[in-house]
């Protein structure tokens, strides 16, 4: 199989235009992740740094990986640093820009307060108010999915007031974090010839059950780290405290007997007025604490198990690990990737991330 063709494309944050159709970079490293902000790390050679300082400038370059004519990940330039012979560059993905920018007006320039609001809408004002800023037009394109979620209540409306100062990366956070809320991952695709940055956003979820791929050692897993069997943030028992003091405090216990020695954990939510919602962040904390051994790395080849690319993140694949120590078999969710071209004698891999895929509760459900 011919190896694959990677190109490297840097144009300028605001306007687009093209500052390098193919960047000289080796050592190259790149991937997105699950409610975060993915992430690129590169080097150019000593003869090719002044050629190369041309085509980027930290904070003001989009790059673009591209892999045989398609469009793998975008995100930002934020550092270009000489280091011994080379020099290093790093990007981060969309994601990042909002953690660099806040809310000057107040409520988002009157979108907020927010009152029984979707997160998802909440996320799409904050990209909003974001790129409607003097100088701030990054062109990032957010989807329109919507959730049955809500955020803010006519007593305690969510708020995002200028003196305290949140980053609007710090609001995205807040509601990812709602009890059952969104997630979202960044990406990228040709648009009119032009290289266009997105935000997908999914609920209940992102990603779905792959039964058209595995990971298995022999096979397509060339590397994976040892099974943890971590016992020290195992529970079946969570105790979850929420708003009120003393005797008045909010207070939520989801437990299940199975058959082991009995775990508990204190969750803390001070700011959590409603019991349903407290009940609901106890038995989502539960059922995350209770899965005990996991695969949390593993690198694979291109194989017709699965190709390069084939999957998404947040997608469900069984991952299938053997060693010395034991025999793993789950279904594990991808929760970020990080693909290395070939280089050298080295061939293209994939290094992934993973969580049991028991862990996860969406949209109030289990996975």
């Amino acid at each position: 199989m011919a190896t694959p063709s990677y190109r490297y494309l840097t144009t300028d944050a605001l306007t687009n235009k093209v500052m390098a159709w193919d960047l000289p970079l080796s050592g190259v490293e790149f991937g997105p992740a699950l409610s975060a902000t993915g992430g690129l790390v590169g080097t150019v050679e000593p003869r090719l740094a002044q050629l190369v300082r041309s085509q980027l400038a930290p904070g003001n370059t989009k790059i673009f990986v591209e892999r045989d004519g398609r469009l793998l990940w975008g995100g930002l330039v934020w550092r270009a640093d000489p280091e011994g012979q080379q020099l290093n560059i790093e990007a981060s993905g969309w994601g990042s820009y909002p953690y660099r920018r806040y809310d000057i007006h107040g409520q988002l320039n009157a979108r907020g307060p927010y009152t029984y609001a979707d997160p998802c809408r909440v996320i799409r004002d904050v990209w909003a108010y974001c790129q409607e800023q003097p100088d701030g037009q990054l062109g990032v394109q957010v989807d329109g999915t919507t959730s049955k979620v809500t955020v803010g209540t006519p007593e305690d409306p969510y708020r995002v007031d200028w003196w305290d100062t949140p980053s609007l990366g710090d609001v995205i956070a807040d509601m990812v974090a709602v009890e059952g809320g969104p997630e979202w991952t960044e990406d990228v695709a040709w648009q009119s010839g032009t290289p266009q940055g997105h935000i997908r956003i999914g609920w209940p979820r992102l990603g779905r059950r792959r039964t058209d791929i595995h990971f298995e050692s022999g096979v397509n897993v060339v590397k994976a780290v040892p099974v943890e069997y971590d016992a020290d943030n195992l529970a079946q028992v969570v105790i979850a405290l929420g708003a009120g003091e003393g005797r008045n405090r909010r207070r939520a216990v989801d437990a299940v007997r199975d058959g082991r020695l009995r775990l508990e954990h204190l969750l803390d939510v001070p700011q959590e007025k409603a019991n349903d919602r407290l009940a609901a962040r106890a038995r989502t904390e539960r059922i995350s604490r209770q899965v005990i051994g996991e695969v949390t790395e593993i690198t694979v080849r291109d194989h017709p198990a699965a190709r390069l690319g084939s999957w998404q993140i947040g997608d469900d694949v069984r991952a299938r690990v053997h060693d010395q120590w034991t025999d793993f078999d789950a279904w594990s969710r991808i929760v970020s990737w990080q693909i290395r071209p070939a280089s050298g004698d080295t061939p293209e891999q994939a290094v992934i991330q993973l969580q049991r895929a028991d862990r996860f509760t969406y949209g109030g459900g289990t996975a």
